[in-house]
Formats: C-alpha cells, structure tokens, sequence
C-alpha cells in the first residue's frame, strides 16, 4: 500500500452509513444506487467533469449482479476501482484509488441542513400577532400565542344562563338556603 493509505475498515465504516441512509430496513451489508450515487455526490467523487451521475450510475449497473438492485462492499470496491482512474487522471490506479478512498473516510451522508428554515422578513412580518387586527386579534392572547381552539371559533356558553347575567352560578347556593 502507499503512503498515508487508507484502511479498508475505514472505507467500509463509510459505505455502511451511506448503505442505511433513509432506510430503516438497511442492514448496512448493501447498498442502494440511490445511496451509492449520494456517496458519489457528498465525498466529492463526482465532480461533474471527469465524473457525471451518468457515470456513476453506468458502474453501478455494471458491478451489480444482473438480478440485483443492490450491491456489497466487494461490489463497492471493485466500482471504486472503475471510478478511480476518472476521477484522477495521470494517477497509477492504485494511488487513484487510494485518493478515492481517502475523499470517502470519515464521511457520513450529509442531510444536516437539506432543509434550512426560511427567515426572511416576510416570514417575520406574517407571523407577528401584534399587527393583526380585527377578529384575527381575538385568536391570540397578549403575548402572542395562539388560543387554540377558542380563538378560533364561538363556544357556545351552556350553562343555561342568559348573556351578561349578573347573578351567573348562584342558582345552586339559593336553592340550598330554601
């Protein structure tokens, strides 16, 4: 092996976060094209240029078993290999295949951050209840947060009284002095 090579161990550790990324049955043996094609995408190994999707996708099919959708680390690794003198050009295929490993180590499917939240000030301006007038005014309590149901529609008062009764409740207490 070359110098500052990279443990197959390492690699393999890569692949198998990559393997069970958005899947919950995945056992991390295989890998999918779509999760391949990810790895491809997030370590940098297509760069668009020497390497597209297409490529990508072109090994993928060629290293898998005819009847298989997925394939196994050896798989993987001989996919790597087709990859390798592509993606550095001029290189030996050892070392190219080294620095194919080495741009994967460490790596973990990146989805932190796929859906940022969106700030902009229309965003602010919308949900700032303080500037909400008329009947919309009535869903929020003072310090803006939200009433629920009972800012959103008229509950009907049950308990047989009439509207702004004064005496409200105190039916029970004048029936007991009788």
């Amino acid at each position: 092996m070359a110098e500052g090579s990279v443990s197959v161990a390492q690699v393999e550790n890569a692949f198998q976060k990559f393997a069970v990324h958005g899947d919950t049955k995945a056992t991390g043996k295989e890998m999918n094209g779509k999760n391949f094609a990810k790895l491809c995408k997030d370590c940098n190994i297509n760069d668009g240029k020497n390497i597209t999707t297409t490529d990508v996708d072109i090994v993928f099919s060629k290293v898998k078993a005819k009847s298989a959708r997925v394939i196994t680390f050896e798989q993987f690794n001989q996919a790597l290999t087709e990859l390798a003198p592509k993606r550095f050009k001029g290189k030996s295929k050892e070392e190219a295949l080294q620095q194919l490993y080495g741009l994967i180590v460490g790596k973990e499917p990146a989805n932190v951050g796929v859906t940022k939240v969106a700030k902009a000030a229309a965003v602010d301006r919308l949900t700032d209840t303080s500037k909400y007038t008329g009947s919309h005014k009535e869903r929020f309590d003072d310090s803006g947060k939200g009433k629920g149901k009972a800012g959103r529609e008229d509950v009907p008062d049950t308990s047989g009284y009439v509207a702004a009764y004064k005496g409200t409740g105190t039916y029970e207490d004048k029936v007991k002095d009788a």
